[in-house]
């Protein structure tokens, strides 16, 4: 089946933790108007974390929620050596075909290029001040025109990914130095300051999936996959909760705990899901035209389709496959205000 055909994939939903909700995305249809009633819970179906900015990522059955995104997440990124920019799949559509791994037994990423059997790294997953002080440089890294600092491994470290993209890189681990969300997630919009790591401008993306056989909703590089419901109604989600429940009884079930979410503003979408996952190949036109034909639906960014919600959670905690996701605010006033 040609992209440009009718297709299912997972439909995003940002949470800013920014975060990216998917839910299910259905043949063209005309878009709906805001829901004003409250729509009913829905079920986290998996977690996925991306370490490495554009790199492919792994399921987890849970993971710790941080304000700057899922522990792990976009915590790295590659770089430019000459330029000292950030790298993504718009430049290096091969940059998929990175993979990463975490061994739970001593904390350790894994990072290896697929079918490169001699290519391949492993690094601290959470590497002390002591040890970055030790084996890597803090310095100033570019991304999206903004600088901020970078834990800079070594040369040789990256030589086989160098190779690999024809390109002199080097890997970089986020600095200390918070770097602060910007448009919809600034402190002036939000009303509070929260930051990320590398994320372009949500950390965190859940996602309600149902059929993805022509387009899979790993294109759309989410964290968190819920069940879908109705298409698009995530354009009117304004407050989301996160809840695990636990069973007392057959009559009786509890709530175990719960985080909150603030959903900034729609998520407008570039040319990244042209790319395919496991092959590195860009599309030319799908499905971004598909997406173009029915998406543009934010008069605050009128030249590319939304796919999804930024969101920014407020409290820090454990979430796991199972927990229950609520929408427990909706409002009809989004409107995307660049920030970057």
């Amino acid at each position: 089946m040609e992209l440009g055909q009718a297709f299912m994939i997972a439909l995003f939903t940002l949470l800013a933790l920014n975060a990216t909700i998917i839910r299910a995305f259905v043949p063209p249809q005309e878009p709906q108007q805001p829901q004003q009633s409250l729509p009913p819970p829905t079920e986290i179906l998996s977690l996925r974390i991306y370490p490495i900015k554009s790199c492919r990522g792994f399921s987890v059955p849970s993971a710790l929620l941080l304000k700057t995104g899922l522990d792990l997440d976009r915590n790295w990124m590659f770089i430019d050596a000459s330029t000292r920019k950030f790298l993504t799949i718009r430049q290096l559509s091969k940059m998929t075909l990175i993979d990463t791994s975490l061994s739970p037994d001593d904390d350790t990423l894994t990072i290896s290029i697929r079918n490169h059997a001699d290519a391949r790294i492993s690094i601290p997953a959470h590497p002390s001040r002591d040890w970055l002080e030790a084996h890597t440089t803090l310095r100033s890294v570019d991304i999206w025109g903004t600088s901020t600092d970078a834990w800079e491994y070594a040369p040789n470290l990256t030589a086989p990914f160098s190779e690999f993209f024809a390109k002199d890189v080097r890997l970089v681990y986020k600095g200390p130095t918070p770097r602060i969300l910007r448009g919809n997630g600034a402190p002036e919009h939000l009303g509070r300051t929260e930051a990320t790591k590398f994320a372009d401008l949500a950390p965190v993306q859940p996602a309600q999936g149902r059929g993805e056989k022509e387009i899979s909703i790993e294109r759309f590089r989410p964290n968190i996959v819920v069940r879908g419901s109705v298409p698009w109604a995530e354009d009117s989600w304004k407050t989301l909760r996160i809840a695990s429940t636990s069973k007392v009884s057959e009559e009786k079930t509890e709530k175990a705990g719960e985080l909150v979410l603030d959903v900034a503003a729609r998520c407008a979408r570039c040319l990244v899901p042209n790319v395919d996952p496991d092959t590195a190949e860009k599309h030319k036109r799908q499905p971004w035209d598909m997406l173009m034909k029915y998406r543009v639906v934010d008069e605050g960014i009128t030249y590319k389709p939304c796919f999804g919600m930024l969101c920014v959670p407020r409290e820090e905690g454990r979430i796991e496959v199972g927990m229950s996701l609520e929408v427990t605010e909706v409002t009809g006033d989004h409107r995307y205000i660049k920030g970057m």
